[in-house]
């Protein structure tokens, strides 16, 4: 594998990480974001799924973000009897976000992204030492 395939393969898993990290921020935002009127939904977890994808100029298989999946957590109640989408009870469905479990997937996320700049950062050293020898 030459040095141009392990930069695209790194390259593609920052992206795809990228994008991991931007949902889990939008999900963080929205943790407390309850509903105002009756009948409204509350904002519901999204997580990225992934997906291999050919590179065919490089015949390596990279990573991509491939779409966003709701998690099918059930939304917890809230007890705002004022409320106004409140139900007979005075409960109000919240989002079915919990911000330990966001703060452990963006650890995890920041973690893979520098592992990745980690082989980039490893593969461009390869790459000046290589010239420098070249040139000497």
């Amino acid at each position: 594998m030459d040095l141009k395939s392990v930069l695209r393969i790194s390259a593609s898993g920052m992206e795809a990480q990228g994008t991991r990290m931007r949902t889990i921020a939008e999900n963080m935002a929205n943790a407390d974001a309850i509903p105002t009127t009756p009948g409204e939904e509350p904002y519901r977890r999204r997580m990225v799924a992934f997906r291999n994808v050919l590179d065919r100029e490089l015949g390596v298989r990279t990573l991509k973000a491939d779409r966003m999946v709701y998690d099918k957590a059930q939304p917890r109640l809230v007890y705002e009897p004022t409320n106004p989408a409140a139900d007979d009870k005075g409960y109000v469905k919240a989002p079915n976000v919990n911000s330990l479990i966001e703060v452990m997937d963006m650890r995890q996320a920041q973690r893979s992204y520098e592992a990745n700049l980690g082989v980039i950062e490893v593969a461009k050293n390869m790459i000046s030492r290589t010239i420098d020898i070249l040139r000497g």
